[in-house]
């Protein structure tokens, strides 16, 4: 189905059953289980997510926008940045002026302090003004020139900004100068070292070909946004570092823009374990890509031969947000893709040797998704106790949906499924009130060894899930420090007790994650962690104590 396809009927979903996870068997006793967030906005948080919609249905309104969880001053706290639209006025047209001077309309950087609450530094840090001429979207977070301090990549329906970090609480627009400013319908972006260099690499997804003279109105009586298949496919762009603050585009000789698609979400992973980071790219409408890297410089297109590009009865997805890592402990990274009602969400579980199957009901997804619109999302170990969990932000695509199908809802609760060896089951999230969430950024934002959520929501202020902590499960965070490989480590494959995790602050939905490995331990009070950097060095750490926050630096060439 495609993603704004109006759908016939359903039957209205009800909650799960939730259970215990220290007494979860296959027919374990059903217990009540506490939620597992407390749901706050932060002294100093102000924001507003402005999609300014109008009668008009331009679809950009309703796409918007990324997060990114980072350390940009280098002092142990996570900072939040927030990606915001921009004014759109019915009967726009082109060029289009979307107002961002306004301060109204500026992207937000807010700088944690050491109480918990949060400082707008967003004037003073040089990120005030995007541009009237951009509509923000999303943002990615590398340090692409290893000099220790993160630097952000913003994403706009126009031009694409590059922020340098100067490392002195400051950034610099090096849009020009780098090379990357693309143009047209930007989203999701992720830095990688594709050719194992030493340099982060940048990828970004574009939507379609879109302007505010070329947008439609569908639905007849109902004014709805139009599908995706209204307007052209487009290609996305590959950028390589050249090492010296600026990228050369490599779209077209690598491969990428061999293929047009209407991209999405994005996220990195070696899932045949060459030692390459490979591209796994969600479409809306269509099949999804899974570009294979080929160690050459080129990348060749294999989602459909892989098993990872359709349904199990051969459909397309309304591919949105994406995840890349493995869920089954099984040391192979898989995918699960986002996508809107009436489709499940996609589950393609790495079976190695470069194949994929799709798992959707049998991991427990397909029962709990049918009804389910999902957007941004994450596995991550929410309760410690070894094995990655699923939190997805969820939200109609159209704000009009109930009055078309009763049975479904514009706004709704995020899902939070638990992962039982495997299988997923339905948990208390703590979020009572939906809302149209869309970007979702995770990490440890209190440094408590618990996992935390950050969402947008359209229209309104930002959504923070601060995990209140699995109780008597140990924990072990880790920051991975390149010398051969890029300072980040991304690409570095970690295995720590035998989870595995692919280093990449990127994924979800047009946002950007936390840089910081997290493992859930349960009760394993030591940890046995082994490190393949990008380089191919191998690393091994015995009985590592749990419970900290660690560094590894990788070993100088011999």
């Amino acid at each position: 189905m495609s993603k704004f396809s109006v759908p016939r009927s359903a039957m209205p979903c009800a909650f799960a059953r939730r259970y215990r996870r220290r007494d979860f068997l296959r027919f374990g006793a059903l217990a009540a289980v506490a939620p597992m967030f407390d749901v706050r906005l932060p002294r100093g948080i102000d924001f507003t997510l402005l999609n300014s919609p109008t009668p008009r249905k331009y679809l950009i309104e309703t796409m918007p926008g990324g997060v990114a969880l980072l350390d940009y001053n280098n002092d142990g706290l996570l900072d939040i940045f927030f990606v915001n639209g921009g004014r759109i006025t019915s009967g726009m047209k082109t060029p289009e002026n979307f107002d961002r001077s306004n301060p109204r309309y500026w992207n937000r950087l807010y700088r944690q302090n050491r109480d918990g609450s949060f400082t707008d530094v967003t004037q003073t840090a040089g990120l005030a003004n995007a541009g009237n001429g951009n509509y923000g979207m999303g943002v990615a977070v590398g340090d692409y020139d290893n000099d220790g301090y993160p630097d952000l990549f913003v994403t706009s329906y126009g031009k694409n900004i590059l922020y340098h970090n100067n490392g002195d609480g400051t950034f610099t627009d090096v849009t020009a100068k780098a090379g990357v400013a693309g143009g047209g319908w930007s989203a999701s972006a992720g830095f990688f070292d594709f050719d194992n260099d030493g340099h982060l690499d940048l990828f970004v997804t574009r939507y379609m070909e879109w302007d505010a003279d070329h947008n439609q109105i569908c639905g007849g009586d109902w004014h709805t946004y139009c599908p995706p298949s209204a307007f052209p496919a487009t290609t996305c762009l590959l950028y390589r570092n050249r090492g010296d603050g600026t990228f050369e585009d490599v779209s077209v000789k690598s491969g990428i823009a061999a293929k047009k698609g209407r991209a999405l979400g994005v996220a990195f992973a070696d899932y045949d374990g060459d030692g390459l980071t490979d591209i796994f790219v969600s479409n809306d409408g269509m099949q999804q890509y899974l570009f294979h890297n080929n160690g050459d410089g080129t990348f060749a297109e294999g989602a459909l031969e892989a098993g990872a590009a359709l349904t199990s009865d051969g459909k397309g997805l309304s591919g949105m947000g994406v995840v890349f890592q493995d869920y089954d402990n099984d040391g192979r990274p898989d995918v699960i893709v986002t996508v809107l009602p009436r489709e499940l969400f996609a589950v393609y579980h790495n079976e190695g040797a470069g194949s994929f199957s799709y798992q959707s009901l049998e991991t427990g997804l397909g029962a709990l998704t049918s009804l389910s619109s999902g957007w941004g999302v994450g596995m991550e170990d929410f309760d410690n106790d070894g094995w990655k969990d699923l939190f997805v932000a969820q939200s109609h695509v159209l704000d009009n949906v109930q009055q078309i199908d009763a049975s479904l809802r514009y706004k709704e609760l995020p899902l939070l499924a638990m992962n039982h060896h495997g299988h997923f089951e339905r948990a208390d999230s703590g979020v009572t009130t939906p809302f149209a969430a869309r970007g979702a950024a995770f990490g440890d934002i209190n440094n408590d060894g618990a996992m935390d959520v950050v969402l947008s929501t359209l229209g309104g202020p930002p959504v923070l899930l601060l995990n209140r902590a699995a109780g008597g499960h140990h924990w072990l965070s880790i920051t991975l420090r390149g010398t051969r490989s890029n300072r980040d480590g991304y690409g570095a494959k970690v295995s720590v007790n035998g989870q595995t995790r692919f280093a990449s602050s990127a994924g979800s939905y047009l946002s950007a994650n936390d840089k910081r490995l997290h493992f859930g331990l349960g009760a394993a009070a030591t940890a046995s962690v082994e490190v393949i950097w990008p380089s191919g060095a191998r690393q091994t750490l015995k009985d590592v104590r749990a419970d900290q926050f660690l560094e590894i630096r990788e070993p100088e060439a011999p």
